[in-house]
């Protein structure tokens, strides 16, 4: 999506025509979507993993391929249909880029920004937030019972070099609050820009909407890092797979499977999460 915002930067308006402009509109609602609803099944299984635990149902490879087709699918099926008159694509108020139509006075319009508004946005935060609420507690109680434990043998800790590492309970709460965090920040700026065009107009000029584009594209890059760079079993797989990126591995915490067997299944949940 960004290659075709950079040329009409330079010129200073949008140079594809009308067409293109409803394909690069479809295409990023689309891409947008669909990310957006992968990561609340990324949600889902560390849910399934790490609150329900061995009573879970594990994930199997045609699981994982069934979520994948629905959510293309489903993302699919919203975005088509400003194609067909409920709703439309049109260049936003910056002319830079295209979008919805969240301008136009027809109820018919704005009830497809309502509906796609909690599809895409509000559901899915939801979801989330109350996903990674038990995700945490789930943990923080696993920690206390290990505390507990530890207390009763005796020992200051059943983790080993304790003192050198971040705990579980910890590492999993930084990564629910920047999962969170970068998620609101990559979609908000859309949310208000669209329901400021139905219901505040003048908030929306073209300065203020061009913030929509640029937090959502920037979504393409730090949502990579939060779910896949800082994770150590993924920088060991990308050592494994492409050799000449080990420096991806660099910093990997590499005693946290030395402790006891309870701490490493706690800690692969951390780390799962």
């Amino acid at each position: 999506m960004t290659p075709p915002l950079l040329v009409n930067a330079y010129w200073g308006t949008w140079v594809f025509g009308a067409f293109f402009c409803e394909i690069y509109a479809f295409l990023g609602s689309l891409f947008g979507c669909a990310s957006i609803w992968t990561m609340v099944f990324i949600t889902a299984d560390r849910y399934n993993v790490i609150v329900k635990g061995v009573s879970a149902e594990p994930l199997t490879s045609g699981g994982s391929m069934m979520r994948i087709a629905g959510t293309w699918a489903a993302s699919l099926a919203w975005c088509l249909p400003p194609f067909f008159g409920w709703n439309r694509y049109v260049p936003e108020g910056n002319m830079l880029a295209c979008g919805t139509d969240y301008l136009t006075e027809s109820e018919l319009s704005k009830s497809y920004l309502y509906v796609y508004s909690v599809w895409v946005y509000l559901f899915p935060l939801a979801y989330i937030i109350y996903s990674y609420t038990f995700i945490v507690q789930a943990v923080a109680a696993h920690e206390k019972g290990m505390r507990e434990q530890a207390k009763k043998m005796g020992v200051k800790s059943l983790r080993s070099e304790e003192a050198q590492k971040t705990s579980a309970e910890c590492r999993l709460c930084k990564v629910a609050l920047m999962t969170v965090t970068l998620w609101f920040m990559a979609w908000t700026p859309y949310f208000i820009i669209n329901w400021g065009g139905m219901f505040n107009k003048p908030m929306v000029t073209p300065l203020f909407s061009i913030w929509g584009s640029v937090f959502a594209k920037a979504n393409a890059v730090y949502n990579p890092i939060v779910y896949a760079i800082s994770h150590p079993k993924y920088r060991a797989a990308l050592e494994k797979k492409l050799p000449c990126l080990a420096c991806a591995t660099e910093g990997r915490d590499g005693g946290s499977d030395t402790g006891s067997t309870a701490t490493a299944q706690s800690t692969e949940k951390a780390e799962s999460a």
